[in-house]
């Protein structure tokens, strides 16, 4: 008799990604070894001494995959389901929680996790502490805080992949968060299953909904922590999870979650695709100065011509995390609604401005 259907599934999604991941790590390593074999032909003029001698049969070190565990249900369920499809492949397999000190006995519950890690077998396993700032608000300072201590263990450890918790209920949340916004397909594009540096982060549950992920910790007996805060609703998540979502299901129907997921993938290839298409038609509307042809951007379709503009005023020194629809939508009025106006302030010291036909982005 197999696992239970949970069961099944989790382990399933996660064996899927490990493959993409061995595929990946399997494809770098033949290009760097055609690439360090150019190396040694061109070192053959010296003597034969100087070559470092390597055993024939040397294989390079299993992969590493850290699976970052909150000890709440869905990353638990990731921890189990690596700790069991890992091994099968190959594959080393360790854990990082992250403690944000926001709520009393965060130490204690970290060390809690670390130990249901290691008890998984899963190693290096391993708490760190952050501090949470205040930029963006609570949810965003912590999501920074947390990003930036996963990215130093996985390059402490010299980790190929980090996998995180996220299922189907998490990325519709965020498609209806982006929708509020108002901030353009890329928001309703919500999370991309590989992202980061390299493809560091992967996301092997944004096919599975949350309640897949509970039951497989359930039949497993695993021990699962709720955060509080995921259930306060002095949280716009908190209150989008247990009241909007709700509330659109009832006025709708069931099916909601499955629908904004895959409205998700379908945006992120429009965006996808529209990024690329601004990638390509930049170096058109540029002049031999490298300045910003207002003409040419006029040409170009809206949605191809803010990207443009969009990736002018990063470049320029503007935080991406700061920069919203409504500051390009300024900057597009130079071009599109043009009366003499003056410069457009944009977050990080930024100015855009019109001048002798040409757009130009620069520190103010």
């Amino acid at each position: 008799m197999g696992p239970h259907p949970a069961v099944a599934a989790i382990r399933l999604a996660v064996r899927r990604v490990l493959h993409d991941i061995l595929t990946d790590t399997s494809r770098c390593s033949r290009t760097t070894g055609e690439r360090a074999g150019g190396r040694i032909v061109a070192r053959l003029t010296r003597p034969v001494g100087d070559i470092p001698e390597q055993s024939p049969n040397e294989r390079p070190p299993s992969p590493l995959v850290l699976v970052a565990c909150s000890g709440g249900a869905d990353s638990m369920a990731l921890a189990s389901a690596l700790a069991f499809e890992a091994p099968k492949l190959g594959v080393r397999a360790g854990g990082i929680t992250v403690d944000h000190g926001l709520q009393p006995g965060s130490d204690l519950r970290a060390e809690e996790v670390v130990l249901r890690l290691r008890e998984l077998g899963l190693h290096p396993a391993e708490s760190i502490t952050v501090t949470v700032g205040r930029d963006g608000g609570p949810e965003a300072a912590a999501r920074d805080a947390r990003y930036a201590a996963l990215d130093a263990a996985a390059e402490r450890h010299g980790a190929t992949a980090v996998l995180l918790g996220h299922t189907r209920d998490d990325q519709a949340e965020t498609v209806l968060l982006g929708l509020a916004r108002g901030s353009g397909i890329r928001s309703l594009s919500g999370m991309a299953a590989v992202s980061g540096a390299d493809g560091r982060y992967r996301r092997p549950f944004l096919q599975l909904d949350r309640q897949t992920a509970r039951k497989a910790c359930m039949v497993q007996s695993l021990p699962v922590w709720d955060d509080p805060h995921n259930a306060d609703p002095a949280y716009t998540r908190s209150r989008l999870r247990h009241e909007g979502l709700p509330a659109l299901e009832k006025a709708l129907g069931k099916g909601v979650v499955e629908a904004l997921a895959r409205t998700a993938q379908l945006s992120r290839d429009d965006a996808d695709a529209l990024d690329t298409w601004a990638s390509q038609a930049e170096a058109s509307v540029r002049d031999a100065a490298g300045l910003l042809e207002c003409a040419k951007l006029y040409a170009l379709p809206p949605a191809v011509r803010r990207r443009i503009l969009r990736r002018a005023a990063i470049e320029a020194g503007a935080p991406a995390g700061s920069l919203f629809a409504r500051h390009i939508e300024e900057v597009d009025r130079l071009i599109t609604g043009w009366r003499g106006q003056g410069a457009i302030n944009l977050p990080g010291k930024v100015v855009a401005q019109r001048q002798g036909g040409r757009l130009v982005i620069r520190q103010g």
